[in-house]
């Protein structure tokens, strides 16, 4: 039986899908593959890429992180934050990052405070898995499952 994998922020839903075949899942032990009939797992996600492959067609989506649940043939994501490929605004994700990195220098030139930097070097992390994955998917490739 195939995978039912649900995608949830604060704000939405933002994927509810049957019949997956396998899910890849950036996660804090690394890069977790999970296929059908999976143990039951918890753990943390890292901002990343994660891929539904279903049918031979694959789909992305960009997460900054949060946690997975799976049971045997249903994975719930409760990411901070996720967008499919396709939903990414390159054009903002681009000024995002470019805010990031002048806040790092700013933060670095000043000798800000360390939570600063956290942050504005967690917000580069964030806007560069989302040019990422939207670069990535938006090349010609595999039909997505539509």
């Amino acid at each position: 039986m195939p995978l039912t994998v649900e995608i949830v922020t604060a704000e939405r839903v933002v994927r509810t899908e049957t019949g997956i075949d396998a899910l890849i899942v950036p996660s804090i032990e690394g890069q977790l593959t999970i296929l059908p009939k999976h143990a039951a797992l918890m753990t943390m996600l890292e901002p990343g890429e994660l891929i539904f492959r279903k049918g031979g067609a694959e789909e992305a989506f960009a997460v900054t992180g949060g946690f997975m649940e799976v049971k045997r043939d249903h994975v719930i994501i409760l990411a901070d934050a996720a967008e499919a490929a396709e939903e990414i605004d390159v054009q903002r994700a681009e000024a995002a990052r470019a805010r990031a990195e002048a806040r790092i220098r700013e933060a670095r030139a000043r000798g800000a405070a360390e939570v600063d930097l956290a942050r504005a070097q967690a917000a580069l992390q964030r806007s560069l898995v989302r040019l990422r994955v939207a670069q990535r998917r938006r090349r010609p490739g595999p039909p997505r499952p539509g």
